[in-house]
């Protein structure tokens, strides 16, 4: 990717919004319904994958109701480019012991499968009294290793995207959407 200089450099590399911000919030409202009904009162602990899922999870936290704690870990498997490097390297684990826990993941996007699989099965081998992934969204054009998740906000063909905590090498996390990323501005 090459570097961006300037305003403009930012905004050319925006091909198109796929997802708006109205979408996104109607959808965190009722993702947050459907923990609730879930979880029927009982506290969880609302798990981030950082750092793609920071936004998602501050918004989906203010949407449930139940009581919640949350926690974050952190998984890698792009690096800098736009295709997955195959390796899922876990850079930042959880600080607390979560067996006494309903452990709620909450995931940027699943595509491979292969990060979110590598931390389901670190998660549940840790014994938590329940375990659930919501993923804001899905790619399974792209699944190379069997995983879904329990709740996927949206599901999306095979694009790289950016915007609302996505980000291409460390940028356009701040967009208030999910766009399609312009790969032939930014190579």
């Amino acid at each position: 990717m090459k570097e961006i200089r300037s305003q403009e450099d930012f905004d050319g590399r925006i091909k198109r919004i796929l997802i708006t911000k109205e979408e996104i919030a109607a959808a965190i409202e009722k993702a947050g319904k459907e923990i609730d009904k879930l979880y029927d009162g009982r506290p969880i602990l609302l798990v981030s994958i950082l750092k793609g899922a920071f936004v998602f999870m501050a918004d989906l936290c203010r949407a449930v109701s139940v009581p919640c704690e949350i926690g974050f870990m952190c998984a890698k498997s792009y690096y800098e480019g736009t295709v997955s490097s195959g390796v899922v390297k876990i850079t930042m684990d959880l600080d607390r012991d979560i067996s006494g826990y309903h452990v709620v993941i909450v995931e940027d996007i699943i595509d491979t499968g292969r990060t979110l699989s590598d931390i389901a099965r670190l998660l549940k081998a840790r014994d938590p009294l329940s375990f659930h992934v919501v993923t804001l969204l899905d790619k399974p054009s792209r699944r190379l290793v069997e995983f879904e998740a329990d709740i996927a906000l949206f599901t999306i063909p095979d694009h790289f995207v950016i915007g609302y905590g996505l980000d291409c090498g460390e940028y356009f996390r701040n967009l208030p959407y999910i766009a399609e990323y312009n790969e032939k501005e930014g190579n």
